[in-house]
Parts: structure tokens; sequence; C-alpha cells
């Protein structure tokens, strides 16, 4: 167990310089310069103070040495904690800007990641037992699969906000109130998350129903339920251990499909005005901030690769069968 862990982080933390490396690399080849930027919206007029206040931004932001200076400054500074000073927002740290819209993202991800996925598998496995049932749920289910996250956010968002006037249609609460911990601001806090919540829920959950039924079926039909039955177990039981073994691919499946739903949430974010890391994202390339966004990106990449590490453990702590090969014996 300990051997294969240390495999694992071995090959995560290999990940993750790669990852981190690319991300250091993307904002500084694309095209704009941030430090004139910034001057631009502050409308220098004067030439040469326009040209002093740029070398003197350009050796704040390190963006005068030679570029592989900067990248092991960069990881100089990542093993501090210190991400640099935002362009866009000078001269706020990086990390209390990410850190101020982390909440949101993680409020919006985590249950709508974990309800569609718990709520699909057992749909899809109740699906399969009924052929009527069956045949709703699969066309439902391949729709909903097809569906962007960023066009079921769009028309959630007509239909139940400018439309039907339910919920609100902007922002993570409400503009006249100020954040405190009281009943009124957090009933105020979920109108605003459950447009966006329910957008990525639906769209996860036809996904996850389709894996599950189809899963079942297969398990149903392999032998070892053929041999329960011929022995005359009952049908509760095989149901049961069908369901067990067609968890461990829906598992795997959510591991491959995360950095897809993280995308899908970023996408939904900016749809709504969501104050999560998506429109943080929009916002820094609108105001070219290379820092910002390399802090970004490293967040999301940082809890992707958590995320697939915990999915990695669980798996085998579910299955037996990759317990007894990680100690040496045969399945």
């Amino acid at each position: 167990m300990w051997r294969y862990m240390g495999r694992k982080l071995g090959f995560y933390g290999l990940t993750f310089v790669i990852a981190v490396t690319i991300n250091w690399m993307i904002p500084r080849f694309m095209p704009g310069d941030p430090v004139r930027s910034m001057l631009n919206r502050a409308s220098i007029s004067d030439p040469e103070a326009l040209e002093r206040m740029t070398t003197y931004y350009n050796e704040v932001f390190g963006l005068d040495t030679p570029l592989h200076q900067q990248y092991f400054a960069f990881w100089a500074g990542l093993f501090r904690g210190d991400l640099g000073v935002s362009v866009w927002l000078y001269p706020e740290p990086v990390t209390d800007i990410i850190l101020r819209h982390v909440p949101y993202t993680l409020g919006l991800l985590i249950p709508a990641i974990v309800l569609s996925w718990i709520v699909g598998n057992h749909f899809g496995a109740f699906a399969a037992r009924g052929k009527v049932l069956d045949n709703t749920l699969l066309p439902v289910g391949y729709v909903l699969t097809a569906t962007p996250y960023m066009w079921m956010a769009l028309l959630l968002l007509w239909a139940l906000g400018v439309m039907g006037g339910f919920f609100p249609t902007a922002g993570g609460y409400g503009f006249a109130l100020t954040p405190s911990w009281s009943w009124p601001f957090f009933l105020n806090l979920v109108t605003h998350w459950f447009l966006p919540f329910l957008s990525m829920f639906i769209v996860g959950l036809g996904g996850w129903a389709i894996g599950m039924r189809n899963m079942i079926i297969y398990e149903l039909e392999a032998d070892y339920s053929n041999y329960l039955q011929a022995l005359g177990a009952p049908r509760r039981l095989i149901r049961r251990y069908a369901f067990r073994n067609a968890m461990l691919p829906q598992i795997t499946g959510l591991a491959v499909q995360l950095g897809t739903i993280i995308a899908g949430a970023l996408l939904t974010e900016i749809v709504f005005t969501y104050p999560g890391l998506g429109t943080l994202i929009l916002r820094s390339l609108n105001n070219n901030d290379l820092f910002l966004l390399q802090g970004i990106f490293l967040f999301v990449v940082i809890g992707v690769l958590i995320a697939n590490f915990i999915i990695d453990i669980i798996y085998v702590l579910v299955d037996p069968r990759t317990r007894v090969q990680m100690t040496g014996g045969s399945s």
C-alpha cells in the first residue's frame, strides 16, 4: 500500500512540475504588455513619465530579467507561498485575491459533483431494472450528456431568472448586502448559488446515469450473475453485487472527467457573473494580468491533482483486488 502511494506521489509530483511549467509559460507568451496595459488605464499623457513608470513596474514585477531567471524566481516564490502581485489590482497580492474567490468555486463544484455522481448512479442503476424507465431515461440522459455547461447555464438563466424571475441572474449575493454571518445573508447567498449549481448538476446527472445504466446491464449479464442466478440467489443480492462492481468504472470516470467538470464550472460562473475563479479568469484576461492568471491556473492544477490522488486512494480501498495485487497476491 505504501509503495503504491509512493509511486503515485512520484507520478503526481512529475505531473505537477510539468503543469506548473506550462502554467508559467502560457501567460508570458500571450500577446500584450501587462505593465503597459495597467499604465494605459491610468491615462498618463507624458511619454517620458510613461517610460519611467514602465521601467519601474517591470523591475517591480521582475519582467526586466531573462525568462530563465523569471522561471526560477517563480518556483522560489511558489515554495514561499508568494504568487506575486496583481497587475490589475496592484499592489494586492495574487494569493489574497484568489483566496477571496476560491470559496465560491468550491461551494459550487463540490455539491454539484458529489450530488450529480450519487444521484446519477442510483438513477442509472434503477433504470436498468425496468424497460419503461430505461426507455425514458436513456434519451434524456443522452441529451443532457451532450449539453454544454454554458448552454445549460444560459437556458436556466433565461427560463428561471429572466422570464420566471424566481432567482437572481448575477453575482454571488445581493449588491445592496454586506457579507455577514446572518440568516438573511445566507439565504440570499443560496438563491444566487442555486442556478449555477442546478445547471452543473443537471448536465452531470445525465452522464453518470447513462454510464451506470450500461454498466449494470453488463454486470447482470456477466458469468458470475448467471451463476448466482442458477444457484437460486435472491435477485436483490445479484443486483447488489452488480451495483458494487459497476461502481468501480464510475469512480475511474470521475477522475477522468474532473478536468472537464471544472472547466464547465468556470464557464458557468462566467455566465452568471458568479464571483468564483471563472469570473476572475475572465477579468484577468481582460486586464492582461499574467500574474493573477498563472496563480488561478496553479490553484486549479493543484485542486485537480489532489482530487485525482484522493480518488485513486478511494479506488484502492473500494476494490479488494487492487489491494491483493499490491501485497503480491493473485486476484
